[in-house]
């Protein structure tokens, strides 16, 4: 059956913009002026329409597989294929659905797939279903060798010291300690910052817990007071954390964390911010409130590549989360001479 919220052919030929098809005039003339190349823009974007909180997972045998938050909020899929581009075109596996009643009943958000010792876990948020904004972080497990085919196990909520609104959980290991990074309501008046805590094994923190961003910039605190989505990113001698914040609008922005690799992560002080966003909406580049991104490698294994969310558009008629226009984009990520990453926020992709 197809899905209310699919948009129609036309509208999403008009979205695609790749080197392979014909630019708008003016939009040409601009690739030109920048001499913007097809090997500068290799991925076919959108990659995946109607697909926000993107996460792209690629495996030793060079697999890449695609977990993102379903429009309709009730469910997860897993694509895969063998290039970012072909995600686009990859049929969809549900692996799991939400409870008819009940904690994971509703409001299915921002999964993330992880391989864990040889085993397959992914974290996502869900409400209840009498209860939508009761939102808490889950998990899943499989010991199948294709996250597409196994018979996933519902690991119940990840529990934390407060208990309140939480979500968008990231986990990475560094020096053999695993950790866990999420956004969670913590300050009052404020709705979410980012929380971290080493873990007992991938579905269980240990504590402490510490904050390692609060909203505290205006470009944070537009529509909502958030720092949410973060994604971990291991180079140049650094632990770098981008996150997202403020309204999922054309004013979410992408903001920049870092620690040294080989200071104490946890901590508070071990952490520097950006007070400026890395990575904002671009009219110019047909580019919307960017935002929630993961990062992975390209074909090459050398080049790193930022998977993000993004709408082709500023307005929005009512709430922006019931928007689904939010479309799955990559762009190569480079880096400046400091060893910092550039989000190139002038350029297109």
């Amino acid at each position: 059956m197809r899905s209310i919220y699919t948009l129609p052919l036309a509208l999403l030929l008009l979205i695609v913009s790749s080197c392979n098809e014909a630019q708008e005039t003016t939009e040409a003339e601009t690739l030109s002026e920048e001499k913007t190349t097809c090997t500068e823009m290799p991925y076919n974007n959108p990659i995946v329409g109607q697909r926000a909180d993107p996460w792209v997972y690629k495996d030793s045998d060079g697999t890449y597989y695609f977990i993102a938050t379903a429009p309709e909020y009730d469910r997860i899929e897993i694509r895969k294929a063998n290039t970012i581009n072909a995600l686009g075109t990859a049929e969809p596996q549900v692996i799991w659905t939400k409870h008819e009643t009940g904690k994971m009943g509703h409001h299915i958000w921002a999964p993330e797939l992880h391989k864990i010792d040889g085993k397959w876990y992914v974290y996502f948020a869900a409400g209840e279903a009498e209860n939508v904004w009761n939102i808490r972080m889950f998990a899943l497990s499989t010991d199948a060798a294709d996250p597409t085919q196994g018979d996933w196990v519902e690991e119940g909520q990840i529990a934390t010291e407060r208990d309140s609104f939480s979500l968008d959980a990231t986990t990475f290991e560094h020096k053999g300690t695993r950790y866990l990074i999420w956004a969670q309501n913590v300050r009052e008046g404020e709705n979410t910052s980012l929380v971290m805590s080493a873990m007992e094994n991938p579905t269980t923190l240990t504590g402490p817990e510490i904050i390692i961003t609060d909203p505290e910039y205006d470009w944070e605190r537009i529509g909502y007071k958030v720092n949410e989505g973060p994604a971990v990113l291991k180079r140049n001698g650094k632990i770098f954390v981008t996150y997202s914040a403020s309204a999922t609008d054309a004013n979410y922005a992408v903001g920049l964390l870092w620690a040294d690799e080989d200071a104490d992560l946890m901590d508070e002080a071990s952490w520097n911010k950006s007070e400026t966003p890395v990575f904002t909406t671009n009219a110019d580049a047909r580019r919307f409130g960017p935002g929630h991104n993961s990062f992975t490698k390209a074909e090459d294994d050398t080049i790193d590549v930022m998977i993000y969310h993004a709408r082709v558009y500023e307005q929005i008629r009512g709430n922006s989360l019931y928007d689904f226009n939010r479309h799955t984009r990559a762009r190569v990520l480079k880096w400046d001479e400091k060893g910092f990453p550039d989000f190139r926020q002038d350029q297109r992709d």
